[in-house]
């Protein structure tokens, strides 16, 4: 039986923290791979020696090179859905869509590769997602459009496609990840510092959320 943790719920048993460390080191070297490489170009072997595993061991968590590009690019594809709760209980557009901004572009920050993933399979048609296109995506646009559309209804913003905003702010944020390198090369060569970061999502989220007449 686990041990009580402080607050009363079950510890992990050290072979479930374990397994679970593992399948993140898997998923982070497959993401980097996917990303330089491209699905076609990588390989099993080159993802098993970044993640500083035996090839065996990593067919154990994933048989197949299918498998893992799958949990890569819904891995990255939850973050994002979960990075709109905000917009859902938010007084406005201003506090909605402003978090949605924040989060979403510090998902770019961290899970650069994820996205470039995401990136490529919807330029290649989505061959592997186009069933998460067709469900989980459709609804949740539906859902955010809703919302977007209550705020027009009450006079909290500008009355736009709700759809062409999501459009250009799911472009704007992830345009960090997607092209950090072309960014980099005009920061001067240098990755973008903390600093930078906060600054860039002021910004965006001023001329954004302007636009929308969102701010006073």
């Amino acid at each position: 039986m686990n041990e009580e943790s402080p607050v009363g719920r079950p510890k992990k048993g050290r072979r479930e923290a374990a397994r679970e460390a593992t399948e993140q080191a898997i998923l982070e070297a497959a993401e980097k791979v996917f990303a330089e490489a491209g699905f076609g170009g990588a390989t099993m072997q080159l993802i098993a020696d970044l993640a500083g595993l035996p090839k065996a061991n990593l067919h154990y968590y994933f048989a197949t090179k299918e498998s893992l590009y799958r949990a890569v690019v819904e891995r990255i594809f939850r973050i994002w859905l979960h990075a709109a709760d905000q917009m859902d209980e938010a007084a406005g557009p201003a506090e909605g869509i402003g978090a949605y901004i924040d989060a979403k572009m510090e998902i770019s920050r961290r899970h650069p590769n994820g996205s470039k993933v995401w990136a490529s399979e919807v330029m290649h048609g989505a061959p592997v997602i186009q069933d998460y296109l067709e469900t989980t995506l459709r609804d949740w646009t539906a859902g955010r459009c809703a919302v977007i559309e209550r705020w027009i209804a009450e006079g909290r913003m500008a009355p736009v496609d709700p759809r062409h905003l999501l459009y250009m702010l799911w472009a704007t944020t992830q345009h960090y990840a997607d092209f950090n390198h072309q960014i980099e090369t005009l920061n001067g060569g240098r990755p973008l510092s903390a600093a930078d970061w906060e600054a860039a999502k002021t910004n965006v989220k001023e001329v954004i959320l302007r636009g929308i007449g969102a701010l006073d």
